[in-house]
């Protein structure tokens, strides 16, 4: 994954909860990097550990850690680092949503060495879709659950989330029927 990524973490962390928790995740995670480069990539395994050792050292599941984490991404990452893009993906959750293939298509064109997941929209009515979540990381679900709800918020909508296929356990990809 990017540094960008990395550094969201660090900064979550930080905002919320201290930089001396942020010291304590990386000692814990054996991650000796003292800042991450945005643009830079860095093994998965990096990320993984950093979501595990914040879950133990917060005493929060990593689920959580991945949901809050989401909201984060969408609410100040993104906005911060992509606004333009951002506010290009459309007026409304369900346009956004839709518009997410070209939103990561435009991403990979600035981070050609990004691997990022692959969104589609179902079975939109006017008041649900659902979302096929596809990836080879394993277990950001929740990640995804989390940027979901950072988009409601973005967008002022109320929604629910129903986690319909579940990639982990056995799903040839994630699934989720979002209602507003």
């Amino acid at each position: 994954m990017y540094g960008m990524v990395n550094k969201a973490i660090a900064d979550l962390v930080c905002s919320g909860f201290g930089e001396d928790k942020w010291e304590e995740i990386k000692a814990k995670a054996a991650i000796d990097i003292d800042f991450f480069i945005s643009n830079e990539s860095y093994p998965d395994e990096i990320t993984y550990k950093l979501v595990g050792s914040a879950s133990e050292v917060l005493g929060l599941p990593p689920a959580k850690i991945l949901e809050v984490f989401g909201e984060h991404w969408v609410l100040k990452t993104a906005t911060e680092g992509y606004g333009d893009l951002m506010d290009a993906g459309g007026a409304t959750l369900p346009e956004f949503l839709e518009n997410l293939p070209n939103f990561h298509t435009r991403i990979v064109m600035m981070m050609p060495r990004l691997q990022p997941p692959r969104f589609e929209v179902s079975d939109r009515t006017n008041n649900s879709l659902r979302l096929h979540y596809h990836t080879h990381r394993p277990g950001l679900s929740p990640f995804v659950v989390g940027l979901l709800r950072g988009l409601a918020t973005r967008f002022d909508t109320v929604i629910e989330i129903k986690h319909a296929a579940v990639k982990d356990a056995g799903a040839e990809h994630d699934e989720f029927v979002i209602t507003w």
